[in-house]
């Protein structure tokens, strides 16, 4: 596939960022932002799809349950490759490639959405949603490539925010069917998407660019994966995304399972959550600039036991006015942690580069070079922790019929996220040169 190609690119040199850097970036952060949204809407369909499955389909809650974690295990194990495909391919032809294969679970679904298809079908058109999740790794990858390590906590925000939302809008487009045409019309939301996606291909062929200078580097890749910090943060990251996208997986069907809520009333609350953490995450990017993001994922995991504490309660004495406040409250800290998070990881390893003894472009190349191999990894993890979360609410209800031994777990494990946060990054300065006066603290 042909496109254009940037050969030159150095956007830690300000006078060429004014010059031509900035509008550059912030072109291709726009049209990526499109395609990951278009990305995120087809990987979390099935979120919607199965509030349209009635007792018609013959699909008990614990089977639902186990299609979207189907969807959510495929777009996390999709990341890693989609992560490398940038440095192969080139960020603007991956993104046209990628956004155009969306088609195939979009037209599969849109076939096979009906009252007596078997189970097995619908979990493997479910499956085929998941190269959705992997567009948010190459997207980011490509992102971070294009930003100076000083915006990149406000870019890569951005870029993972705008995505994100596309949980919401899917679900919000849902809201839209059920509410007119009625829970028995799934094909007029899947129809509602190929001319998107048709739209998201065609923008990014016209408009985006590659960058020559972003190449695989397989010894960076196998540094990040031995590097600890790689597998600290993709820890973290489970905290934060995974619990995005499980909750948004999750949400409309607690809703009708533990709360008796109908198909319309499940999903005419199901999108808050979603949305506002996605509008929230460049926030938190942006605060990890301005504040450090070890401070700033440290106290939002405290915040997430707090929620999580609250809903635990709720769920235990069925209050769904208790449970929705402290549910989204969840929502809107998944997705402070997500920017925080992910603005960490270029600054972890610019901070070892200084440790090492490198200053200057020396420096912000190492750190450009581990950061884009690990964020794979990193994405990849933090996707399969939806996994996870999903796989509990299923394990939960089938044996209980309430999620709250999955709540009690989730706050378990945010507790852990805040221990280790504190022991790795806050507990003490990093041992770096005076001269730098950069401390992890301060990533």
């Amino acid at each position: 596939m042909s496109g254009r190609w940037i050969e030159q690119w150095d956007p830690e040199d300000e006078e060429f960022w004014e010059r031509t850097g900035q509008r550059t970036a912030h072109r291709n952060l726009f049209l990526s932002v499109l395609s990951e949204h278009i990305g995120f809407s087809i990987w979390s369909l099935w979120s919607v799809l199965v509030l349209f499955m009635g007792p018609e389909y013959g699909v008990d809650p614990a089977g639902k349950f186990f299609l979207i974690s189907m969807a959510t295990l495929v777009g996390a194990v999709a990341r890693v490759p989609y992560t490398f495909a940038v440095a192969r391919f080139g960020g603007r032809n991956w993104t046209v490639f990628s956004a155009g294969l969306l088609l195939v679970p979009t037209v599969a679904a849109y076939l096979v959405m009906e009252p007596g298809t078997s189970y097995t079908t619908f979990l493997l058109v479910a499956a085929l949603t998941g190269v959705g999740g992997g567009n948010f790794a190459s997207s980011m990858t490509n992102i971070n490539a294009f930003f100076p390590l000083r915006r990149k906590g406000w870019a890569l925000g951005l870029n993972a925010g705008g995505g994100n939302i596309g949980v919401p809008v899917v679900q919000l487009t849902g809201l839209l069917v059920i509410g007119t045409a009625g829970a028995g019309h799934p094909r007029i939301l899947l129809g509602v998407y190929l001319p998107l996606i048709v739209l998201a291909a065609t923008c990014a062929a016209l408009r985006m660019d590659n960058l020559a200078p972003v190449k695989n580097d397989t010894g960076a890749a196998r540094e990040a994966a031995r590097d600890p910090h790689t597998w600290i943060m993709a820890f973290l990251y489970v905290g934060t995304f995974g619990s995005f996208i499980g909750y948004s997986f999750a949400f409309g069907l607690v809703l009708q399972t533990q709360f008796g809520r109908t198909p319309l009333q499940a999903a005419s609350i199901t999108f808050l959550g979603p949305l506002l953490g996605s509008l929230i995450r460049p926030v938190g990017g942006r605060l990890a600039d301005l504040y450090g993001g070890a401070r700033i994922t440290l106290w939002n995991f405290a915040a997430m036991a707090a929620a999580t504490g609250v809903v635990v309660v709720a769920s235990v004495e069925k209050s769904l006015p208790v449970f929705l406040p402290g549910f989204i409250a969840l929502f809107v800290l998944t997705g402070l942690g997500n920017g925080s998070t992910y603005k960490m990881i270029p600054g972890i390893f610019q901070n070892k580069a200084l440790t090492r003894g490198m200053s200057g472009e020396a420096a912000a190349a190492y750190g450009r070079r581990l950061s884009g191999a690990s964020m794979g990894l990193i994405g990849a993890v933090g996707a399969l922790g939806g996994l996870a979360i999903n796989l509990a609410f299923r394990q939960s209800f089938q044996t209980a019929g309430t999620g709250t031994s999955a709540f009690v777990a989730f706050l378990v494990f945010y507790a852990a996220c805040f221990t280790l946060t504190w022991a790795v990054y806050l507990r003490r300065a990093a041992p770096v040169p005076a001269k730098t006066q950069l401390s992890y603290a301060k990533i």
